[in-house]
């Protein structure tokens, strides 16, 4: 059994380095394991008793938004914070009772442990929550593989993945450090970008068309100089594209100008982030929400179910109406008009008790209304109100309103007005002049004699 156990024992140790087994197969490895193991067991029961109360106790933060999201992102990892205790108590504990070189592993986690709490709140920076997650596993792993003393056996591993494109090799390790500098790179442009295109805004002495523009020539360039370095630390020779840009400028010459300019417009539109997938937007006639954005074209589905395929270019050099470009909220107007017997003080109350009634219009922005003229025939009225869901109809909404205000101006005897025509006769007719309806009147003579002659 034992011989059993060391040709094992010596078959791991041809595939894994050597500190794997002269750490990994030792008692007191286990032991180490099993510490973080309850600690993190415990860390875990610990912080879905002690997070709901600390959270509590920090929405009473008021005034200082920035702070409070300061503390709400450090709050919901407290049980990172408690692990780092709990490894630290484990590892003083194990040190003073044995040898120091029995917590070893544990010293390992705790490091590795407060490297991910550091990095999953510094990466909180980034807005989005999916590339604050990558960015934060990547810094992990590097860190991980350093602080494990195997970064030169991984580097040789990744390294030893590769594909050879002729002259070139492509290796996993060169395409990981690619995606690595473009992705950095790319967001130092854009962050630069976005500071140029701020401190452009506040020249006055511009207009805003060219504030505009000086701004997305800032950005556009940096974006294609963070693209250029990126290739150039790949060991990408530029040059490469020479026989690309000649091609696209054969194609421009026959004819593909609507083609490259749908395309570059659907790089600006995902560049400037003017429409997304979800906006409620209005081109012309179409009215609908964004289901998808192509490099050609942008899905469009209005209300009734159809689905338009609009260009990029109409999207760049037509005006657009985005309903929910800065919030989903919405004004709506409802013109009417009631009778002269009725009191403007109750109309108004009623009408604005009726919109508060109405599921759609938002609460949060009250509805009101203003008597607008004194019409023809009636009081005229404009009822304003908010809703936050555009994409659910503009006329349904109306028409509730409509005939919500019918059934309560019924129920308080306010009457709607029709407009009356009085037909006045300024000349009088003498109606003995005039032969009765009923008696036949004698043809001319004319008519007569022609008659008898035919």
């Amino acid at each position: 059994m034992k011989q059993l156990d060391i040709t094992a024992i010596d078959q791991i140790g041809v595939a894994l380095p050597d500190w794997v087994t002269t750490y990994l197969l030792k008692p007191w490895t286990l032991y180490q394991l099993g510490i973080i193991l309850g600690c993190y067991l415990a860390s875990l029961v610990a912080a879905s008793w002690l997070e709901p109360i600390l959270e509590e106790q920090a929405r009473r933060l008021r005034g200082n938004p920035r702070l409070l999201r300061a503390v709400v992102v450090a709050l919901r990892r407290t049980k990172w914070f408690i692990l780092v205790f709990l490894l630290w108590v484990a590892k003083w504990i194990v040190a003073a009772n044995t040898w120091q070189s029995r917590s070893y592993i544990i010293s390992l986690a705790i490091v590795l442990a407060f490297v991910w709490l550091a990095l999953a709140i510094l990466t909180r920076v980034i807005r989005n929550k999916t590339i604050a997650r990558t960015v934060a596993f990547c810094a992990f792993a590097y860190f991980a593989v350093s602080v494990l003393g195997i970064r030169e056996e991984v580097s040789a591993f990744l390294e030893s993945i590769a594909v050879p494109l002729g002259t070139f090799r492509i290796s996993l390790l060169s395409v990981i450090s690619a995606v690595i500098v473009t992705v950095i790179l790319l967001w130092l442009a854009t962050a630069a970008g976005r500071i140029a295109e701020n401190r452009i805004n506040r020249l006055e002495d511009l207009s805003p068309s060219v504030q505009v523009l000086l701004g997305k020539l800032v950005r556009i360039l940096l974006t294609i100089l963070a693209i250029a370095l990126a290739v150039s630390s790949t060991g990408i020779d530029l040059t490469a594209f020479t026989v690309l840009s000649g091609a696209i400028g054969v194609g421009l010459g026959f004819g593909l100008q609507k083609v490259v300019s749908n395309l570059i417009s659907g790089i600006i539109i995902l560049g400037d982030s003017s429409i997304k997938p979800g906006d409620t937007i209005q081109l012309g006639e179409t009215f609908g929400w964004i289901k998808d954005l192509r490099a050609r074209y942008v899905s469009v589905i209005t209300r009734d179910g159809r689905e338009y395929l609009i260009p990029n270019e109409d999207f760049i050099t037509q005006q657009v109406v985005n309903w929910s470009y800065s919030d989903n909220y919405v004004r709506l107007d409802v013109d009417f008009g009631v009778s002269y017997e009725s009191d403007p003080h109750e109309v108004i109350a009623i009408a604005i008790a009726t919109a508060k009634s109405i599921k759609r219009v938002v609460r949060t922005k009250q509805p009101v209304c203003w008597m607008t003229a004194f019409g023809a025939s009636s009081l005229d009225f404009k009822l304003r109100f908010w809703i936050e869901d555009p994409q659910q109809g503009l006329t349904n909404i109306r028409g509730q309103i409509l005939i919500a205000l019918w059934d309560a101006f019924k129920a308080n005897n306010i009457s709607i007005p029709f407009p009356h025509r009085e037909i006045i006769m300024k000349t009088p007719v003498d109606i003995r002049s005039s032969p009765p309806a009923d008696k036949p009147q004698k043809p001319p003579r004319n008519a007569v004699r022609k008659q008898k002659a035919d």
